[in-house]
């Protein structure tokens, strides 16, 4: 599909969609031109919102519009096998929400129907996109800090207590790996690769029987690893570090990293990118599926559809060695 300008839709209308229908408007490559959401009324009230100018009471009447070129689905992720598939079913290009689905069996039927159709999906890891994630990545290319040792990402946040919210509720695909710990976990993928050699994880499952918090070591061949930590009701400092032979890279709030810092193995900062964005960071995203579009790609090689799944084989097997599982599964 080649388009100059990408004509978006929405599906879903909670937190995650609006931040991304308000970045959306920071993309060169963009126009948000659809809505859908379970109600009509839900639909009006965001389309009135951000001015679109078409709403719908269903996901499938979004997803059926011919003047939609992709669709974001920004719903929980219990939700995104059947919401996507909703959308590749109508021919749609798809960008879905962290985590990309529940387990990697879903996934993997996700990517199959995508590549038997030729149609373009990928995941909405967003940090990947972001100017000093971008750096970070040609700092590591370039050789700034060396060859790679040791990866340290904490993601978590005390959420107020709601046995019925959606992170707190099993029922609802709650805990802390799939909505937190998928932000650490694919910054290790990034850095260190998707196949560790071995994974150690521990996790408090609280009273609602989900992962509260928890921690995991992946190790890597030649001595490399990646320590990582998320929480849903566990505040945590929520930055990233890239050790190297030669130095090492700090990268605060790295989920929606503003600024990364380079030093050498004498604590001497050697350099620093600061990014002044106005957005919150969601529009380069959007931007990227732009530019597969327009180039006729079918996935992003910033993070590829076997990555993803390598990722979500990961998550898997973490839960696995804590016997959490959802009813459904």
């Amino acid at each position: 599909m080649a388009v100059a300008k990408v004509r978006w839709g929405i599906i879903g209308t909670g937190g995650i969609s609006n931040t991304f229908a308000k970045d959306l408007a920071y993309a060169k490559n963009a126009a948000l031109v659809a809505v859908g959401s379970r109600t009509n009324e839900s639909a009006k009230k965001f389309a009135d919102n951000f001015a679109i100018s078409r709403s719908y009471g269903s996901y499938q009447e979004l997803a059926e519009d011919p003047e939609v070129d992709a669709v974001y689905v920004g719903t929980p992720h219990p939700f995104h096998k059947e919401n996507v598939l909703t959308c590749l079913r109508a021919g749609k290009a798809v960008l879905c929400e962290k985590s990309f689905a529940m387990n990697a069996q879903e996934l993997e039927e996700l990517i199959s129907f995508a590549r038997e159709k030729k149609l373009f999906l990928m995941e909405a890891m967003w940090t990947r996109f972001l100017p000093p994630i971008v750096k970070v990545r040609e700092w590591i290319d370039s050789g700034k800090i060396g060859d790679v040792r040791l990866v340290k990402a904490d993601f978590g946040f005390r959420a107020p207590w709601d046995p019925d919210w959606r992170l707190l509720n099993k029922n609802l695909g709650g805990g802390a790996l799939l909505d937190a710990g998928i932000y650490p976990v694919s910054f290790a993928s990034m850095i260190l690769g998707s196949k560790p050699d071995n994974i150690a994880s521990t996790a408090h499952i609280g009273e609602t029987a989900v992962d509260e918090h928890f921690s995991v070591l992946l190790s890597y061949p030649s001595g490399k690893a990646a320590q990582l930590n998320g929480g849903i009701q566990l505040r945590l400092k929520n930055e990233a570090i890239i050790h190297g032979a030669e130095g090492y890279i700090v990268i605060p709030d790295f989920i929606g990293a503003k600024s990364a810092t380079l030093y050498n193995n004498s604590n001497e900062e050697i350099e620093t990118f600061e990014d002044d964005r106005q957005a919150k960071g969601y529009a380069f995203e959007a931007e990227e599926v732009g530019r597969c579009l327009h180039e006729g790609a079918l996935e992003s090689s910033v993070i590829s559809l076997n990555e993803s799944y390598e990722i979500m084989k990961m998550m898997d097997e973490i839960r696995g060695q804590w016997g959490l599982s959802y009813p459904w599964e």
